[in-house]
């Protein structure tokens, strides 16, 4: 991979400076749309999507367009990732039309693979083992909430699953104190949680959301059940039954406590409706700020900014 075009994998692809940079600009545009630079003026951003998404397709055309792209979605039937040809195929020949590849895929190593073979950036939309644009969304909502990151405790409820592991990874780049509350053989991997400490991240894994969430600034929570889980969507129900977001666990965290939820939302399952849709709620904020963090990520591994 030619180093003059970073890929997003993960997110400790960046480090501090550079996250800092991305949210700096991300902040900064959002307020200012008009001082948004246009690196892919007349370039194409190729967006390959094997798993559906709402706010992963339209935050990331978006994102393309502010730039000044022309953003190409692309399905998974139109492709067919390594049934019809290769993933490194598909990326050879996407990098001939396109100045970034973008993809949301089931096996984290298709990224890996299209890395290896393109020297324009690949940004990850989400694998089976991170969701790093969501995770620069969660900071930005964060800091706009509370003014900064430094010292800041957010307490995840639920499955240790990828979007667990991109928040470890960007609280510990971040300065966010991180608590991870999941039932038994749910929790978030132990590879992720020494990968987080290695980065000077605090990172603490309580089994009782009740004795996890009092005196955060934060209660974040995902789906019980991921894509591609459905099938065990009836024993996760019983698992996670104490872990539901609702108005007791909020009273428990405090008045100064914020609820975030990556989306979609199952309101009567992992959050109660009167949380999601209460005033403590910031989702939408967070959702929105989807957009801004992706346009201030691209512009950066294309070296408009930092």
């Amino acid at each position: 991979m030619n180093p003059s075009r970073p890929s997003f994998l993960e997110v400790d692809d960046l480090d501090p400076a550079r996250l800092a940079i991305v949210l700096e600009h991300a902040l900064a545009w959002k307020a200012d749309p008009d001082a948004v630079p246009k690196p892919l003026a007349d370039r194409g951003a190729a967006l390959l999507f094997e798993k559906p998404s709402t706010r992963t397709r339209a935050s990331t055309e978006m994102a393309v367009v502010g730039l000044g792209g022309h953003p190409i979605y692309i399905r998974p039937e139109e492709v067919g990732i390594d049934t019809r040809e290769p993933a490194e195929d598909i990326a050879r020949i996407l990098e001939g039309y396109c100045a970034v590849i973008a993809a949301r895929v089931f096996d984290h190593t298709v990224l890996e693979r299209m890395v290896a073979v393109v020297d324009v950036p690949v940004v990850n939309l989400l694998s089976d083992r991170a969701h790093p644009c969501q995770a620069l969304a969660d900071l930005l909502t964060i800091r706009e909430c509370f003014g900064g990151l430094e010292g800041r405790r957010v307490v995840y409820v639920g499955d240790g699953n990828n979007v667990a592991a991109s928040l470890a990874f960007a609280s510990a780049l971040s300065g966010v104190d991180l608590v991870v509350s999941s039932p038994p053989g749910y929790e978030l991997d132990d590879e992720v949680v020494a990968r987080a400490r290695n980065l000077g991240g605090t990172i603490e894994l309580v089994t009782d959301p009740y004795e996890a969430v009092p005196g955060t600034d934060v209660v974040y929570t995902d789906v019980w059940t991921s894509m591609g889980e459905e099938h065990e969507a009836g024993v996760r129900k019983i698992a996670f039954a104490h872990y539901q977001v609702n108005a007791a666990l909020m009273a428990a965290a405090g008045p100064q406590a914020k609820f975030l939820h990556c989306l979609p939302a199952h309101r009567g399952e992992e959050v109660a409706a009167e949380v999601i849709d209460g005033p403590a709620s910031v989702v939408w904020q967070q959702g929105t700020n989807r957009m801004h963090a992706a346009r201030a990520l691209i512009a950066h591994l294309l070296g408009s900014i930092g």
